[in-house]
Formats: C-alpha cells, structure tokens, sequence
C-alpha cells in the first residue's frame, strides 16, 4: 500500500486497529462532548467509520488509541508498539517524530531509520500500516522554519511506505487543512473540522470512500480582521499557549508526563460515544 489511495485490496475490512502517536493522534485539540478533558480526533473518527464497516459485514471491532500528546518517536515505536503488537492489530496508525522535528537539533535519517523498523515489525506480524506526513508548513508564521524539515521527513516516509506495502495520509498535499481556520486556538492542533477532513483522508488513503468529498476543498477566504483584533489574538495566543510551551521545553518536561492512553485496550466504540 503507497500513495493516495493506497490499498492493493479495496474496500478491505479491518476488526482490530490500534493507534499509536502523540497529540496529533490522541486528538488535540477536538472536544469530547461526552468526556470531560478528553479529545476524540481523527483516529477515533477513523475507528467509528471502520466500525461501521465492520458491522455491516458482521464482524466485530475493536480499537486502542494508545496515542499521548508530547511523546516522541522512541516512546511511540518503544512501549506503545509493543503493547500495540500484544493486541494482534489488523491494522495500525503509526504517526510519529512530529514533536522530535520541534528540538533544536534532530537526525531526521536517524527518525526515518526507526520508523522503518517499526513498520516492518508491523507487517511481518500480517497487519496493515497507515503512516501519516506532516503538513505543509510555508504559510504557517513562526513554524515556517520546519518546513525543510517537514519536507525531508514526508520523503522519507513515501520511500518507508513504497518499500513495505504501507498507507500514507498526505497531509503535505492536503492544502485545505493549511487554512488557519482548520486550527485550534492554541495554532499547533488541528480543529474539530480538521480532524474531520483528515479522516477524510485517511479514509481515502486506506482506499474507502471519506466521510465528505469535499474534504480537499479549500473554505473560501476569510474576510480581513481588524487590526487591533489580529494583535489582540496573537499577544493571547503568546501568553496562554506559546509561553507555557517553552517553559516546559526549558524544563524538559512535556504536558503529556502525567496522561495515560485514552482508550489502553481494545474495545468496540459504544453507540453513544462521539464521533
């Protein structure tokens, strides 16, 4: 499986899927409606729609996120993929190495080379693999300066997937999620609707219909803010989400040291659980 589609059996159901990652995949920053301090997120949206597919075959399903904001790569292809492979997964989201590419210093061949050996792990146990790139940074303000980084690291995981049958969510290429309105508040974590669009795409990348054809369709131009209302939003956003975020970068301390997994075993999604 490469590209986007990707799948050499379409329409294939999966029983058993595990995620793993940090806060991309836990699902920052997409309210739960249900639980309080908790997030849904793409691969939860994910799961529901392969649930559903599921059922209709009558199979069961089952789905771990084992995904936790902050963690780098070591963690999620270290002790999130042992305990992932431990579920006998039919299918696993591995998306990592985001958080490693924010230090000051990264051997992105290094992160390649891990990541590589995690999704042979994965497939030589039969299971499917669904990567994800990082987005497009080039209009995206003071992350401008990852996009090198973004871009060697994209490569690599093509070259990851095209070697080992493994699916690729595009976000590089999904330009309708570089729209600052597919953003939360904090500028770092996708908006309920850009999760949505990336299930979309992952949906589209496993080789399944997404939940919106309109997914990649860019929203239409917001009207010019004012002035002082542009300043207003960014001396908050320094305060209430940048500041924080260095101090724990200078402490070497992550807001992830203290969650666990949100969903640690594998399980149905409940009729009354979001999405």
């Amino acid at each position: 499986m490469t590209g986007d589609p990707a799948v050499s059996t379409p329409e294939r159901v999966w029983s058993r899927y595990v995620a793993i990652g940090d806060s991309f995949t836990e699902g920052m920053v997409d309210p739960d409606p249900d639980v309080p301090d908790r997030f849904v997120g793409w691969a939860d949206r994910l799961a529901r729609a392969l649930q559903g597919r599921a059922r209709a075959a009558g199979r069961p399903f089952g789905y771990a996120n084992l995904a936790v904001r902050g963690r780098k790569l070591d963690d999620i292809v270290g002790p999130q993929l042992e305990t992932a492979l431990a579920m006998s997964p039919d299918l696993v989201s591995l998306v990592g190495g985001g958080n490693d590419l924010l230090r000051p210093t990264v051997d992105i061949d290094a992160l390649a080379a891990r990541l590589e050996t995690a999704v042979i792990a994965i497939r030589a146990t039969g299971a499917d693999v669904l990567l994800a790139t990082p987005t497009d940074t080039a209009e995206a303000g003071i992350f401008k300066p990852l996009r090198g980084r973004h871009a060697i690291h994209t490569a690599n995981l093509f070259t990851i997937a095209g070697r080992h049958g493994a699916a690729v969510v595009n976000l590089w290429g999904l330009t309708s999620i570089q729209d600052w309105r597919m953003w939360g508040e904090d500028r770092i974590h996708l908006s309920s609707e850009g999760h949505e669009r990336v299930t979309s795409a992952a949906l589209v990348a496993l080789g399944l219909p997404p939940l919106d054809p309109s997914y990649a369709v860019k929203l239409p131009p917001a009207p010019q803010g004012a002035r002082a209302d542009e300043l207003r939003d960014h001396a908050h956003w320094l305060k209430v989400h940048a500041a924080p975020w260095v101090e724990r970068r200078l402490r070497g301390t992550s807001s992830g040291d203290v969650i666990a997994a949100k969903r640690p075993t594998l399980a149905p999604l409940t009729d009354e659980s979001t999405p």
